[in-house]
Formats: structure tokens, sequence, C-alpha cells
């Protein structure tokens, strides 16, 4: 791994280097990160529909029967269509939880990245070579996309997309940010929340039910491994750290908040 060499060097690795990298991270993700992802959408959004369809048949058989009920004996039959207007409404549970933790944490990567841009742009970085700027463009459209498709299955279950950052993590990320003052700072916490955000991928794998919810976190979790891969690089460090990708720094599954 090439160390610095000189002091006013702002990475350790030359901008044609982290150029070619960032190259080849954007046509994995176009040619097969984003293929798989939207395979995966799309089998759950069918499955979405399908469940959907027959829990509408199943409530237009109940609310016609309420209705007859209602005829005979006189009473109101709003209670049964409210009943079925609330299908899709009240806290999110189950894969759907997950998408939403998902959704959150990569808004909040797009947030951050956004941050760095802003802060390079207004002179607060230091020197900013052309080619770290490509790199976090190119890593927050992908950030973006990822929170895209997480809320396109939400919303395809009836309920609203994720707008928000994790807010479990902002308060942190605020502070870390504060103190960045150079490109260093910010590959640091750029790679902090891309190994979160991959650990808990990792965990979201073995935890949700859905054939179509672990592919989606299976087509996702390896841009992210990408991406800290690059930033390690970035940073003069070892590209994959750990023979086993740890989960100790994973947000819990169950921790959405909204």
């Amino acid at each position: 791994m090439r160390r610095r060499t000189h002091d006013n060097e702002v990475m350790a690795i030359t901008e044609h280097e982290l150029a070619a990298m960032t190259d080849d991270l954007d046509q994995m993700h176009h040619d097969i990160g984003m293929p798989a992802m939207h395979r995966a959408l799309d089998e759950w959004t069918e499955k979405t529909r399908s469940s959907r369809r027959g829990f509408l048949i199943g409530a237009g058989a109940v609310a016609g029967g309420a209705l007859l009920a209602a005829c005979s004996s006189g009473s109101s039959t709003a209670t049964a269509t409210t009943a079925a207007g609330a299908s899709t409404t009240g806290k999110l549970t189950g894969d759907l939880a997950v998408a939403a933790l998902a959704a959150s944490l990569e808004n909040l990567a797009v947030a951050a990245y956004g941050d760095v841009l802003a802060a390079a742009a207004a002179n607060k970085l230091g020197t900013v070579p052309p080619a770290v700027a490509t790199f976090v463009t190119t890593v927050k459209a992908q950030h973006t996309q990822h929170a895209q498709a997480w809320n396109s299955a939400i919303v395809a279950s009836g309920h609203k997309a994720i707008t928000g950052p994790d807010q479990a993590l902002v308060p942190t990320v605020n502070q870390t940010f504060a103190q960045v003052t150079d490109v260093t700072g910010a590959a640091k916490l750029a790679l902090t929340l891309e190994n979160v955000a991959a650990q808990t991928y990792q965990t979201a794998i073995a935890a949700v039910k859905a054939t179509s919810s672990i592919k989606v976190a299976a087509s996702i979790q390896p841009v992210e491994m990408q991406h800290a891969a690059i930033l390690y690089f970035v940073l003069g460090q070892y590209p994959v750290p750990n023979a086993f990708n740890p989960v100790s720094d994973a947000r819990p599954l169950t921790d959405y908040t909204g």
C-alpha cells in the first residue's frame, strides 16, 4: 500500500487510481448491482400486489356481508368500511421495518456525502482533488438509488416513503462532521457510515423472511463493501481488513423509530 510521500498529499493513492476505482465501481453498480436489485424489487412488489389483491377480495366479501347485515338490522356500515381502509396504515413491522431502517441509513449516507460536497465547495476541507469529488458524487448517487429501492417496496405495500435519516446516528454524525477539516477526516466518517450500512445489511440478510427481501439486501450489501474498500485505499489501509466481515456495528433491526 502506497503511503503519503509529501505533507501536502491528501490521500494515500493517486487521483488516477481513485478515478479508475470509481469508474469500475460505477460500472459494476449499473451492470450487476442495479439489475439484481431491480429483479428482487419486482419480485417483492409483485408479491405485495398479489397479497393486496387477495386482501381486497376478502375485504370485499366481508364488507358485502356487513352490508347485507346492516340492511337487515338498520345499523351503519362505517365500521366495516373503516377497517378495510386502514389495512395499510400503522407501524411498519417485519421485513418492512427492516426496509425502513435500511432506507433511513441510505438517507443518512446521502445527506453526509452531500455535506462533504458542500464543505468542499466552501473550501472547508482544504485541497480536494477532483477525483475525490467524483467519487463522493458517484457514491452519493448510488445511496440515493438504494434508498429509492427500499422505498419503492415500502410504498408498494401502502405505506409512506421513508425520507429522513436514521435518527439514532444523526447526533454522532453531526458531532463528528463538525470536527472534519480535510479529506482524511471526511473519508474516515464516510467509512464509518459504509461499514455500519454493510454490517446492518449483513444481519438483515439472515433476519428478513421473504426471499425477495433477502435478495434486495444481498444486492446492495456488496456495494457498501465496495465503497468501504475504496475508502480504505484512500486512507492508506488494507481494503479488506477482516477475513469475515464483523457485525458489531450493525444497527439493531428492531430499532427503526421513524
